[in-house]
């Protein structure tokens, strides 16, 4: 493997790897989920249908052939997440010393530069 396939490969998987790993809080309703959600006023279906959305953008990101779309997806999921910790929130939710805001922050950058570097794939960009 070349070095720019890492870290393609890479910035692949972090992102993925985020938005999985916080799957099972949301689907198990563990209550920093619940708590965040019902702060948000989208307890449960909000944490479910950004749960499924998510797990979406996950698999998206994974498949080369779609990484654009769920880099794009993945930007427009964490623009919710950023405003919600700068509006709502707050950066530290429950003491979590502003871990998710740091992931969301994480998540949302690797988007970008997935969505840039796989931008000839984008249809209508390219026209």
């Amino acid at each position: 493997m070349t070095t720019k396939s890492i870290l393609n490969l890479a910035l692949r998987i972090v992102p993925a790897a985020i938005l999985l790993q916080t799957l099972y809080f949301k689907f198990s309703a563990a209550p920093e989920s619940v708590y965040i959600f019902e702060t948000l006023g989208l307890e449960p279906y909000g944490r479910i249908g950004l749960g499924i959305i998510e797990l979406i953008v996950a698999i998206l990101i994974l498949i080369p052939k779609t990484t654009w779309l769920g880099a794009l997806m993945g930007i427009a999921i964490m623009c919710g997440a950023i405003f919600s910790h700068l509006t709502k929130l707050g950066i530290v939710v429950q003491n979590d010393r502003g871990t998710l805001f740091i992931l969301a922050l994480i998540t949302f950058i690797f988007c970008i530069i997935l969505a840039w570097t796989n931008r000839n794939q984008i249809p209508y960009l390219n026209k």
